[in-house]
């Protein structure tokens, strides 16, 4: 089986975190500032930061556009954190200008749950990725407001806010797996790709 190769967006935030994830999973992966090393990648993980800062670095970069239309064709995304506030199509609560990248049909809030000394730590009980629960760090979390009918909930806190979503080949996550050891997001991530990346075979094998 070929490996499959997926980049972690590099613009700024906890880039060598998902890196070190997805390299114990197997993958082949490379860091992604410029267009044409996003042409390069399977998938794309968009890790934690400032979304404000990851937006303005993505448009000067010359990024934006880019990302957005490999969002459009398919590409399997993984946001965690800021990159959730990037996938999501619409911000509560954005800074002055800000602008996201979209794809998953959700209403986020940056910050929901408080400052930095408000982080917090929690199990949560995932369907779909079985047991054991999912021990989730909140760190300066967004929180997910607004659920639109193509985004399945893949975690509720146990008030039922929503924590994790997935809509299609995109994933958004208000938590940080990469910094309490958890991969199976990742994993799941991996099988996206994977499973992108076989029906790309196909296609080109019948032509």
């Amino acid at each position: 089986m070929t490996t499959p190769r997926v980049g972690v967006l590099a613009l700024q935030g906890d880039v060598r975190e998902h890196v070190r994830v997805l390299a114990d999973l197997g993958a082949d992966v490379v860091t992604v500032r410029r267009p044409d090393e996003l042409a390069e990648v399977d998938g794309l993980v968009i890790p934690g930061g400032e979304s404000s800062v990851i937006d303005k670095l993505a448009r000067a970069f010359g990024m934006q556009d880019p990302l957005r239309a490999a969002i459009a064709d398919g590409m399997p995304v993984y946001g965690t954190c800021a990159g959730l506030i990037l996938l999501a199509a619409r911000i509560a609560d954005g800074a002055p200008g800000q602008q996201t990248l979209g794809g998953l049909d959700v209403t986020v809030r940056r910050n929901a749950f408080g400052s930095q000394v408000d982080s917090f730590e929690v199990d949560l009980e995932v369907e779909a990725l079985g047991a054991p629960p999912v021990h989730a760090a909140f760190i300066r979390a967004p929180l997910v407001e607004e659920v639109g009918p193509g985004v399945e909930a893949l975690a509720t806190l146990d008030d039922g806010r929503v924590v994790a979503v997935r809509q299609g080949a995109l994933l958004g996550t208000s938590f940080h797996p990469e910094v309490t050891g958890e991969q199976r997001f990742h994993a799941l991530l991996l099988d996206l790709v994977r499973e992108r990346v076989r029906r790309a075979g196909r296609r080109d094998a019948a032509r």
